[in-house]
């Protein structure tokens, strides 16, 4: 196997060429005295770090160590009886910290919440699985696509890729197409290490199509028998179009109705 060179600097890119467009922030307003959010913010008390509304909705920062208090909180005094989605997102290159968050619903007031936390690479969140089941899986996920652990989940296996995959494919240094491991992943599984001269790596690459392959894809006007041999070029054949007509559609043959029926 080759060597894989790690891509560190791959995500810092973004943040310091003009090569990208940076969406403007979107604004943040004050929470408002009196208002429903007002009464959830008061609730959490000094568990709330910062609080503000973005698009309608409330959001809270928190201590990643409180995460199981405060969705215990949401979910027994406001009335936040749903968590409708759970993940992180990398900001490792820029921050060295993933940023993890809860959407949190009150489907009795049509109310959301979204609890935002950050924690630093190989520390560990504590599951919420007890408050909410469909934590099960979301916490699942985030253990297999950023390697994220969580204490005391009932059961911490990747839930998408396999269990013996190497890498977690939603890191920003992870490359979009995989890296070595990925490529030669299938055929050592199905074929062996001893077949990877004779099978090659994977292509991971759905955009990439190589002319050459005579198997898969064909040239119109340089059509070639299946898996023919092209090593002196392909040889151009005419294209036959065909002269039948199924519908003339310049023939007046139609039969026009009064009315509706």
């Amino acid at each position: 196997m080759r060597k894989y060179t790690p891509k560190d600097n791959v995500q810092g890119k973004s943040y310091y060429t003009d090569r990208f467009w940076v969406a403007p922030r979107v604004p943040r307003e004050e929470v408002e005295a009196e208002s429903h959010f007002a009464a959830v913010v008061k609730a959490l008390g000094r568990k709330a770090k910062e609080s503000y509304i973005e698009i309608g909705q409330l959001v809270v920062h928190i201590n990643p160590t409180e995460n199981f208090n405060v969705l215990e909180i949401l979910k027994e005094k406001c009335g936040y009886t749903q968590c409708s989605e759970q993940s992180a997102v990398d900001y490792l290159a820029k921050d060295g910290e993933f940023e993890l968050f809860y959407q949190m619903l009150n489907i009795t007031e049509a109310k959301r919440v979204r609890v935002v936390c950050r924690i630093k690479e190989g520390e560990a969140i504590e599951s919420v699985e007890p408050l909410f089941k469909s934590a099960n899986f979301a916490e699942r996920e985030m253990f297999d696509m950023f390697g994220i652990k969580v204490n005391n989940h009932p059961f911490l296996k990747r839930i998408l890729m396999p269990d013996d995959w190497e890498g977690h494919p939603l890191l920003k240094t992870y490359p979009m197409i995989g890296d070595e491991f990925a490529s030669w992943y299938e055929v050592d599984k199905i074929f062996g290490k001893e077949y990877r001269d004779v099978i090659g790596p994977e292509n991971r690459d759905p955009a990439r199509i190589d002319r050459y392959d005579t198997k898969r894809f064909s040239r119109v006007g340089y059509e070639v028998p299946f898996a023919g041999d092209i090593s002196e070029g392909e040889k151009e054949t005419a294209i036959e179009y065909s002269e039948t007509v199924l519908v003339d559609y310049t023939k007046d043959s139609g039969k026009q109705l009064d009315e509706r029926r």
